[in-house]
């Protein structure tokens, strides 16, 4: 499984590598107040993409923490009840036996 994932990973680099060296032309890039960027397209590209991954990230974090909050009172509330299972619970008692008289 490591060799698959290994040669999957060398294939998206080379394909990706070949993108990069295809897409060197200079591109203009125009904001607001007429600031303008102007820089290779796989640059240009390659920011764009590393900003939405950072949006991504920071839009689902407040979600992870949520989850993690609620994990840890679930472990608490189980651990509790188990506690509380095993101090109630007690030996099983011994089948009595009538003698007989």
């Amino acid at each position: 499984m490591k060799l698959v994932s290994t040669l999957v990973g060398l294939i998206l680099f080379v394909l990706f590598f070949s993108f990069a060296l295809k897409n060197t032309q200079a591109v203009d890039l125009h904001f607001f107040l007429n600031y303008e960027l102007r820089g290779p397209l796989v640059l240009m590209l390659l920011a764009f993409f590393v900003a939405g991954a950072a949006l991504g990230i920071l839009a689902v974090t407040p979600t992870v923490f949520r989850h993690r909050r609620e994990r840890t009172r679930h472990e608490d509330t189980i651990s509790a009840l188990q506690n509380a299972q095993v101090s109630t619970s007690s030996a099983p008692q011994p089948d009595s036996v009538a003698t007989p008289r």
